[in-house]
């Protein structure tokens, strides 16, 4: 019977970690103890010959089975240095990194790995002796087409990725397992990511009128005219569904749903009067919403908006904890692209699916991309203000749900040459797309579909946004200091008509000579600003990634 190991008892692989493989690399592992003799000065050590070798005692304690059995040592059997290509739906994980006790991907890959014997029961309890790696993490319930990990594993058995996959469930599949040269590192030699993010086109339609948000952008646009869209599609559509309540609804009515407060939850009845046209008001809001279709005007609106991001920009206000003057938060979006809209499910709701290929990805930014980009549309804000949002003033920009979020692939386009060359094959999951796309289309499509439907969550999102003043905070206060426009209305003020005000960059000790006359010539050469400087080096070094 083979032994249970508590997944408490698994410890972690960090990316930063030093492996195993590269300390044998070095010149220390391979003196034996008579020369580290020498070197530590024992100089009589080289005349007294060879110094035997003591017989290597295994002092660890038997591994018992659940009976308390003794278990049979294994036949020690050789660990091959792979990259496994896997997909997986996220619904139900706190994400890919191991992290117990909570259910990861990795946790349940590596249960499966032990399982099939592709890693033996004397390694079951230690990812780092298997010098475990990923090369891109991904967050909590986010799903994944394609990601790769890397790990030495026992791959004599020709049918080792099948007996994997028996003992994965089924919204987890390994798709192929490469041989790798000792060097390769999944994370710092994948050159690019392709994300996928699923949005419901009425994610676009304007802020619901009466709401917070819509009134600021009303009052903007009288102060400011001709700054912001006339978005009368939008218009029609508030219309049209104001048109239905007034024929379903009696003014009273609709005056006590919009005031309606569930009551405590031992005090809830599903079949009280007022809960029940509650119920019947928002069924008739979502099955307009279903029924929306965007036009091509408002769709070219979001696709320039998404372009706004191509290139290498300074992404501080899409992450968490990152200042203006962080180099780290200078990326590089290589591609992007916004499907034409289509129909699915039994909802018959429209979506758009939006495919971004970057270099590296920060924490939330996909998500506070995309939240970003339909928020100038739904606004009819200009889509210059995603350029602003580059720039020194801090912005909340919200988190658009994870539901829609999956990781498309990596890409190992530099490595993939240089692994040729040596004999391997190159990763390619392409070679894997029918599988791939068969899977997205049962575990994750279906699932985000159905999700969305079931909790409206997108919905709910931008119903909280239209929103947001109540919260606490939420409005600036005036002061003795700060009146009038330097009060912030509103956290989303930046959508309005009066936009993300200029904040310039604190200037730098040599920009500051400049200004003074006392730079010398080094000074002028080099009087850019650090964070024009970082984007020059950042596209510079995409350039000749794309170039190899």
């Amino acid at each position: 019977m083979a032994s249970k190991i508590p997944e408490e008892n698994l410890r972690p692989s960090y990316d930063d970690a030093e492996t195993d493989e590269s300390v044998k690399r070095g010149q220390q592992e391979k003196w034996t103890k008579a020369r580290k003799a020498d070197y530590d000065g024992d100089k009589n050590a080289k005349d007294n010959g060879p110094v035997s070798k003591k017989p290597r005692v295994d002092t660890r304690s038997p591994q018992l089975d659940a009976d308390g059995n003794a278990i049979p040592k294994e036949k020690r059997l050789p660990k091959r240095k792979v990259a496994v290509m896997i997909g997986y739906c996220g619904t139900g994980y706190h994400g890919m990194q191991y992290n117990p006790p909570n259910p990861t991907i990795e946790a349940t890959l590596f249960k499966a790995f032990v399982d099939a014997g592709a890693i033996s029961k004397a390694n079951s309890n230690d990812l780092k002796k298997n010098g475990f790696m990923r090369s891109a993490r991904t967050d909590k319930g986010v799903h994944a087409g394609g990601n790769l990990i890397s790990l030495k594993m026992i791959i004599e058995d020709p049918e080792i990725k099948s007996k994997i996959n028996e003992q994965l469930p089924e919204g987890v599949r390994v798709w192929d397992i490469e041989r790798v040269n000792k060097a390769f590192d999944c994370r710092k030699m994948c050159s690019s990511r392709w994300y996928e993010y699923l949005l419901p086109t009425y994610s676009l339609i304007g802020p619901k009128p009466g709401s917070i948000l819509y009134n600021d952008i009303e009052e903007s646009r009288i102060e400011l005219p001709g700054v912001l869209d006339d978005d009368m599609e939008s218009k029609t559509f508030w219309e049209n569904l104001q048109k239905e309540i007034d024929e379903t609804f009696t003014p009273e009515e609709i005056e006590a749903i919009k005031s309606y407060t569930p009551p405590p939850k031992d005090e809830f009845l599903d079949s009280e009067g007022l809960y029940l046209k509650v119920k019947k008001y928002k069924q008739l809001e979502n099955a307009h919403r279903r029924k929306y279709r965007i036009s091509q005007e408002k769709l070219t609106k979001f696709r320039s908006s998404m372009e706004q991001y191509l290139g290498a920009h300074n992404f501080h206000n899409f992450t968490l904890g990152k200042e203006f003057k962080d180099p780290s938060a200078i990326r590089f979006m290589k591609e992007i692209k916004v499907s034409d809209p289509f129909v699915i499910g039994d909802a018959k709701t429209e979506w758009v699916s939006i495919k971004i290929h970057g270099q590296s990805f920060m924490l939330h930014q996909i998500r506070k991309m995309i939240s970003m980009a339909t928020l100038v549309t739904r606004c009819g804000s200009p889509v210059d203000r995603i350029n602003q949002a580059y720039g020194v003033q801090k912005l909340n920009i919200p988190k658009a749900p994870a539901l829609g979020l999956l990781l498309e692939a990596p890409v190992f386009e530099g490595y993939n040459t240089r692994l040729e060359k040596f004999g391997y094959k190159a990763i390619d999951f392409s070679k894997y797309q029918d599988e791939i796309d068969a899977f997205k289309m049962k575990h994750i499509y279906d699932k985000i579909y159905k999700e969305e439907v079931d909790e409206n969550v997108f919905n709910a999102f931008f119903s909280y946004i239209d929103s947001f003043n109540k919260v606490t905070g939420a409005q600036g206060e005036e002061t003795a200091d700060k009146t009038g426009a330097a009060v912030q209305k509103s956290i989303f003020e930046f959508l309005t008509a009066r936009g993300i005000p200029e904040i310039t960059p604190e200037p730098t000790k040599k920009e500051k000579k400049l200004a003074n006359g006392t730079a010398n010539d080094a000074d002028v050469v080099t009087s850019k600003s650090e964070s024009e400087v970082q984007l020059a080096a950042t596209a510079e070094t995409e350039e000749k990634a794309c170039v190899q």
